[in-house]
């Protein structure tokens, strides 16, 4: 069976192929048993090793418990809180992609242009309210965007999803980034026609039973 740690690190090394980041930008974390793998803060994805990727627990300590000789993203704290109060939730990204990036630095939700915002679990994609990187506040603001969704913008910084497993975060934060970009293209040419809140509700119950489940 892969290492979690390996895997960690293919999907962190997998993100700017995708358009997801640059250099040491953005973070990922898995979730293994009672704590969670993450990404160490400021190390290039191309050089890590499994030695490289601390071990968090999934506890209340204001400072961050963990193991390791590395130390975690500056980050650890709404991958921590999303695991805490989302059992449901196996692997969290964080990603500064540019379209992402773009919207967020408007703060404005992410309305119903297309039906494919269903798939994260809501007819929007909200965008957090802003608070400094790596602080208990961006915490806060990202769990309340986040509230029975799987992703959300964050004001002025970026884009975070949750996920079942890392192949799932990765392939939400790809599709993420192509609303964001389809959504900013759609506005360059006028006022994009929005879905209706039955339009919405009707796609939003046909993805119940999407894909292979």
């Amino acid at each position: 069976m892969t290492d979690l740690r390996q895997k960690l690190i293919a999907t962190a090394q997998a993100m700017a192929p995708a358009g997801l980041n640059r250099g040491t930008s953005g973070n990922v974390s898995v979730r293994c048993g009672e704590g969670f793998y993450i990404t160490p803060t400021g190390l290039p994805y191309a050089a890590l090793s499994e030695d490289d990727i601390p071990l968090m627990a999934i506890d209340d300590s204001p400072d961050g418990s963990y193991s390791g000789r590395r130390k975690p993203s500056s980050e650890w704290r709404f991958h921590r809180d999303l695991y805490a109060s989302r059992p449901e939730i196996g692997a969290v990204l964080h990603a500064h992609s540019p379209f992402a990036v773009s919207l967020a630095c408007l703060r404005l939700d992410i309305p119903p242009f297309h039906y494919m915002i269903a798939r994260f679990g809501g007819s929007t994609i909200r965008c957090a309210d802003y608070a400094i990187f790596g602080s208990q506040d961006l915490s806060t603001a990202a769990l309340a965007a986040m509230h029975q969704r799987k992703a959300c913008l964050l004001a002025n910084h970026g884009l975070l999803v949750a996920a079942r497993d890392l192949d799932e975060a990765l392939a939400l934060a790809s599709e993420l980034e192509e609303l964001c970009e389809q959504y900013w293209r759609a506005c360059q040419l006028g006022q994009p026609v929005l879905l209706s809140d039955e339009e919405m509700a009707a796609v939003l119950e046909k993805f119940k039973g999407y894909g292979q489940q």
